[in-house]
Order: structure tokens, then C-alpha cells, then sequence
């Protein structure tokens, strides 16, 4: 069978993060500027090479001074590093509808092997007759180990923000014109 180039859809696509903050509530923020794929060589997803790229400056918390201070050099330095990118090195599935999704996340120029959960949300046609396919990926990375060493600490001592940054992702591919 010959291989099937599938685009994210970015109007049906959306990526979140959620960090710990003062250790009692949750932040979350949004890139609203990716773009990505995949690559298939079957009827379904096994195996596929899965690949995307964030744009830092597109970071999203739903508070600016929040959203100048993540672009800057404490934490993403989205003048010097631009991009998240992540390329897939293994698809496999788990089960029915999880997938197992690891490969080379880039962060601020370092890259380390993750492990991201896809769980497959099925497959329809849209209104012109296009075939879709839904994925949700989930997974949790710590920013340490790509260099986003910020942190303040409190009046306590403590610190102000977690090291795990909880990724989701909701994905809408089609086929690639």
C-alpha cells in the first residue's frame, strides 16, 4: 500500500500545557500557531512517523505579562529558539485505541526522548467528503531537562512553579492535498 500524508487541521486542532503553581493550583496555557503530520504506511496509525512544531511566540496564558515573561530569556527565549519541535521515532499500539508515541521533543535547542500517550478518538468524513482522523495526546515532560530552569521562590521558601508541564493535545488530521 503507498504511503498516506495526513496535515493537522488547525481549526479543529488545539495544544495545552498545565503547570503547577505555589503547588495549589493549575495554570494553563495554549499555543495557538503549530503546524504538523503524519505519515502512514497502512490502513491505521501503527508505525506512522508523526511529526510537529509549536510557535513560542503564539504561547497563550490568558494574562500578557505572563504570556512577555515565558517568551523571554528566563523561560522559552523564543528570539533565540523559536520553535518546540517533536519528531515521532516509534508509533505503536497499545490497544484498541492507545497508541504508545515516543520520539525527539526539542525544547530551547535540547532535545530528549519522551513518551506521549495518543489515544485514538476515531475517524469521520466532514461535510466535503474529506476523510479525518481524531487523536488526543497526553503526556507530562519536565522543563528542567530542556533548560527551563526559572523558578521564584515564595515568602515560605518554596517554590513557585512545578517542574512537570502536562501536555494535551487534541488533533484533527486529514490528507494532505
Amino acid at each position: 500500500m503507498a504511503t498516506t500524508k495526513w496535515v493537522i487541521d488547525p481549526m479543529h486542532s488545539e495544544i495545552q500545557f498545565k503547570v503547577k503553581h505555589l503547588v495549589i493550583s493549575t495554570v494553563t496555557g495554549t499555543f495557538r500557531n503549530f503546524e504538523g503530520g503524519a505519515t502512514t504506511e497502512h490502513d491505521d496509525f501503527d508505525n506512522a512517523e508523526v511529526h510537529f512544531s509549536l510557535d513560542v511566540d503564539s504561547v497563550d496564558t490568558n494574562q500578557e505579562m505572563r504570556d512577555t515573561h515565558l517568551k523571554a530569556a528566563d523561560f522559552f527565549d523564543a528570539a533565540t529558539y523559536p520553535k518546540i519541535d517533536f519528531k515521532s521515532t516509534s508509533f505503536k499500539k497499545v490497544d484498541d485505541d492507545e497508541y504508545a508515541m515516543t520520539g525527539d521533543l526539542t525544547i530551547k535547542g535540547v532535545t530528549k526522548p519522551v513518551t506521549l500517550k495518543a489515544e485514538y478518538g476515531g475517524t469521520a468524513k466532514d461535510g466535503y467528503g474529506n476523510q479525518k482522523f481524531g487523536f488526543e495526546v497526553t503526556g507530562k515532560v519536565n522543563r528542567k531537562e530542556f533548560g527551563l530552569t526559572y523558578n521564584a521562590l515564595t515568602e515560605t521558601g518554596g517554590l513557585a512553579l512545578g517542574e512537570d508541564i502536562k501536555l494535551s493535545a487534541n488533533i484533527q488530521l486529514a490528507k494532505a492535498a
